[in-house]
């Protein structure tokens, strides 16, 4: 039983640890396309 549970865990722990990579990274691109609409809008406003 204690294997079970120690393999549950770890597996959760596991699936935890990349999600926070995938919100990370989901966060830079986001971060990234801001940074392309700010930079249009800039090019725009200088027209």
């Amino acid at each position: 039983m204690k294997k079970i549970i120690s393999i549950m865990c770890l597996v959760a722990m596991s699936v935890g640890l990349s999600a926070c990579n995938t919100i990370k990274g989901v966060g830079k691109d986001v971060e990234r396309g801001g940074e392309k609409v700010q930079d249009a809008a800039t090019d725009a406003q200088r027209r």
